[in-house]
């Protein structure tokens, strides 16, 4: 098992128990459409397979883990503490874009990591430090941007933030070396899925209540036609015999039920949320077509594992 280097809301930790009760007692190859924190895929590690998001700096982040981690440890090495002053060697030590005052080294950093959507003049293993540094030390580990597609959280206010995350980047780097990366839409699963293989989808969640917006991380939102194609996409892999589990929030249950899917309701806290006294448990769906009968237990992973 491999801790998640980030955090990332709507992670999975506290429902691994519940997506294990319906793994089946083997497969060919795991597949994560869309991956986030990737506490499943971390915590199974798989030795082959395919992750998938479309946000692009999450998805550069990855790469660099897998495929320099050295070079990434050496790099968050170098950053200071958040509350220390701008480094003057470095742009944005005294002013933002737009022309506002920086006075922490944080601000300065969240600068430089913003260069993407703004002038896509960027060094990607730089990209992928700045983006673990930001996740360790904004405030309650949020990740969201703006229309324009830039960071926007504050900084937090941590008394021994760990940005280098040494031991887990090595131990991901390890698992992700044979997991082929995407960026793209959760649709390209239908190209790479084979009968036999296991798909996890964990999409941005439709809201509880018109206020509830658990999918607003990104500039782009995932609305209810992404919805309904996500459910199309699941009912064309069930028919390829490819295994398939979901989670959701509470008011999808109808419609996978009516799909076909055997769908259970099950609890789980928000593990990020701007109010600490509002991590309150929320009604969540698992949605699968693998029946009672064919389910394993824990432990019992990818078939590469026993060859």
């Amino acid at each position: 098992m491999v801790s998640p280097i980030l955090k990332w809301a709507g992670g999975k930790r506290q429902l691994l128990d519940e997506l294990y009760q319906r793994f089946p007692e083997s497969y060919q190859h795991f597949h994560e459409p869309f991956f986030g924190g990737g506490a499943l895929f971390f915590d199974i590690e798989p030795e082959n397979g395919t992750i998938n998001d479309t946000n692009s700096r999450l998805v550069n982040f990855y790469e660099q883990v897998r495929d320099r981690p050295e070079e990434l440890i050496k790099k968050c090495r170098e950053f200071q503490h958040p509350e220390d002053d701008p480094d003057p060697e470095r742009e944005f030590s005294e002013s933002n874009r737009k022309g506002r005052d920086i006075d922490e080294y944080y601000y300065q950093q969240r600068e430089l990591f913003n260069r993407r959507p703004h002038d896509e003049e960027f060094d990607k293993l730089e990209e992928a430090a700045l983006l673990l540094y930001l996740n360790r030390t904004c405030y309650n580990g949020l990740y969201r941007e703006n229309s324009s597609g830039g960071f926007n959280v504050p900084i937090g206010r941590y008394s021994n933030p760990d940005w280098v995350r040494e031991s887990e980047i090595r131990k991901a780097s390890q698992v992700l070396e044979e997991t082929t990366i995407f960026n793209d839409d959760f649709d390209y699963i239908l190209d790479e899925a084979e009968a036999g293989d296991l798909v996890y989808f964990d999409p941005p969640y439709e809201p509880m209540s018109p206020t509830a917006y658990f999918n607003d991380y990104s500039a782009e939102g995932f609305g209810k036609e992404d919805q309904k194609r996500l459910l199309e996409t699941a009912q064309e892999l069930n028919e390829r015999g490819v295994y398939v589990i979901l989670s959701n929030s509470g008011v999808m249950y109808e419609m996978y039920d009516e799909a076909g899917f055997h769908v259970e309701v099950e609890g789980a806290t928000r593990a990020i949320n701007s109010d600490a006294d509002n991590r309150d448990e929320v009604d969540e769906i698992i949605a699968t077509n693998i029946p009672e009968s064919e389910r394993g237990s824990r432990g019992q992973v990818s078939l590469g594992n026993f060859e």
